[in-house]
C-alpha cells in the first residue's frame, strides 16, 4: 500500500505548511480537475481524476509511494475520508481539513449553526432532504446537480422559508444570495452551491429565562442539530388529551404513534385531524406532517398548539378526499375517519404504513377491505382503557377497534 496517504482538505485560501509538505512530498495526487489544476501539486506526480473513490482507493492502496487527496472544505464531514477509511481498502490516512463549505455558509449569512440539520440532497434522498426543511427551522442542504435549490423550492410549495444560496464558495465566482423559497425556481444557479433553508416554528425554550435571557440564549445549546428529547417544556408523548383540548383515548393516539414510528425525513398525513395531538407528536418525533381538517376552527387549533409546543405543521383547510390530490407523497398516514373512500385514496399513495381507530365493528371491516384491496397487510386490534378516579374507581371506559395497514 502507498507508504503515507494525506487528504487534504481545500478552501480557497493557500494551503498550511503541512499540506504543502505533503504535496511537495506526494507521488501520486487524487482530486476533481480542479484540484489537480492548482498550482500546489506536483508536475511530475502521477494523477487520478476522482470519479468512483472506491476505483480511486484500489490504485491509492497499490501505489508505492506518497499520496495525496484533495477534496473540498472538511473531507471528513459528507466526504471522501469515510469511503477511503473503508475496510476494504486498509489505508491508514492523515486527514488535514479545510473549513467546511456549511461552516463559511453560515459564516457568510452570520448565522450560528450549533442548531441546524445538515442534509444531503441527492437525486435519491432530495424528498427526504425536503422533508427535514418542512420539519426544522435551520437546514443546511448540501446539493447536487438535479438536486439543487430550484428543485428544493418546487417540492417546498405551499411551505413559507427563506433561502439563502451560496454559490462557488472560496473562489472567486462565489456569491451569496437572500430569496424568499416562492423566487427560487425563477433563477438558474451555479453547482457547485450550499443552500441554507431557514424558517418555521422555533421550539420553545425549555429552561426558565434569567438574567441576560435563556440559559440556552446566553451559552448556546448542548448538543448539535436539536435536542434528541421533544423540543419546548413538556416531557414526554402521548400527553394527556386535554394537553390538546380534545377527547381521543390517549392509549389509541399512543398506539397510533407506535404504530407509525415517525421519525426525521419522512412526511406523515394527518386526515381529519381534529385537535391536531397526532399531528403535534408526530412533528416532536422530527417527522414533517401535514394536517388536513374540513372545520376551519379546527384547523387554526391545530396552528396554535403547534406553535405553542414549537412545532412547524403545515395544516390544510379540506375535505379528504379531494384535498389530498396536490398534497406531496407520504411515508405514513394517519386517518382520523372510517371513510373507506379516502383509505383507498391513501393507499393510492403508496406510504408504508396506514393507521385508524374506528368505534363500530361494521366500519372497522370496511375500513379493513379498503386497505386489503390496496395492497395492505391488515394488523387488527381492540384496544380497551379505563380511567380511574382518585378512589379507584371507574371514570371513563373506552373501546376502540385499531387498525394498522403495512404495505406490502
Amino acid at each position: 500500500m502507498a507508504d503515507r496517504v494525506t487528504v487534504i482538505g481545500w478552501d480557497g485560501s493557500p494551503p498550511s505548511e503541512p499540506a504543502r509538505a505533503a504535496l511537495g512530498a506526494a507521488t501520486l495526487v487524487a482530486g476533481t480537475r480542479h484540484h489537480l489544476a492548482l498550482p500546489y501539486v506536483p508536475a511530475n506526480a502521477e494523477r487520478i481524476v476522482l470519479g468512483s473513490i472506491d476505483i480511486a482507493a484500489r490504485r491509492i492502496a497499490g501505489h508505492r509511494g506518497s499520496a495525496v487527496v484533495l477534496a473540498d472544505g472538511d473531507p471528513g464531514f459528507f466526504g471522501v475520508v469515510r469511503a477511503l477509511r473503508a475496510p476494504e481498502h486498509g489505508l491508514e490516512i492523515e486527514v488535514l481539513p479545510g473549513v467546511s463549505s456549511v461552516a463559511r455558509a453560515f459564516a457568510r449569512a452570520g448565522m450560528p449553526w450549533d442548531d441546524a440539520r445538515v442534509v444531503v440532497a441527492t437525486g435519491r434522498t432530495l424528498r427526504r432532504a425536503v422533508n427535514v426543511c418542512r420539519a426544522y427551522p435551520k437546514v443546511a442542504v448540501l446539493t447536487s446537480p438535479g438536486a439543487g435549490p430550484a428543485e428544493l423550492a418546487l417540492l417546498l410549495t405551499g411551505v413559507h422559508r427563506t433561502f439563502v444560496i451560496c454559490e462557488a464558495l472560496g473562489t472567486e465566482r462565489e456569491q451569496v444570495t437572500v430569496l424568499t423559497s416562492d423566487k427560487v425556481a425563477d433563477h438558474i444557479w451555479r453547482d457547485p452551491n450550499v443552500v441554507l433553508v431557514v424558517g418555521g416554528a422555533t421550539p420553545a425554550a425549555a429552561e426558565p429565562a434569567g438574567p441576560g435571557g435563556t440559559t440556552a440564549q446566553r451559552k448556546g445549546g448542548w448538543i448539535a442539530g436539536r435536542d434528541p428529547g421533544f423540543p419546548g417544556p413538556v416531557r414526554g408523548w402521548a400527553l394527556p388529551a386535554s394537553e390538546y383540548g380534545g377527547d381521543v383515548p390517549v392509549q389509541i393516539r399512543a398506539h397510533q404513534l407506535a404504530r407509525l414510528g415517525p421519525r426525521t425525513g419522512d412526511l406523515v398525513w394527518d386526515i381529519g385531524a381534529a385537535d391536531g395531538a397526532v399531528a403535534v407528536e408526530a412533528a416532536r418525533f422530527g417527522a414533517a406532517v401535514i394536517a388536513v381538517d374540513r372545520d376551519a376552527d379546527a384547523c387554526d387549533w391545530i396552528r396554535a398548539t403547534g406553535r405553542r409546543l414549537g412545532v412547524p405543521l403545515h395544516v390544510v383547510h379540506g375535505t379528504a378526499p379531494q384535498a389530498l390530490e396536490d398534497l406531496p407523497e407520504p411515508d405514513v398516514v394517519r386517518l382520523g375517519c372510517a371513510d373507506p373512500a379516502v383509505v383507498a385514496a391513501c393507499a393510492a399513495r403508496r406510504p408504508e404504513r396506514i393507521v385508524t381507530a374506528v368505534a363500530l365493528r361494521d366500519e372497522a371491516e370496511a375500513v379493513s377491505r379498503a386497505l386489503e384491496e390496496g395492497g395492505y397487510d391488515v394488523e387488527r386490534q381492540l384496544l380497551q382503557s379505563v380511567e380511574l378516579d382518585s378512589e379507584w374507581v371507574e371514570r371513563e371506559r373506552s373501546v376502540a377497534f385499531a387498525l394498522c395497514g403495512t404495505r406490502r
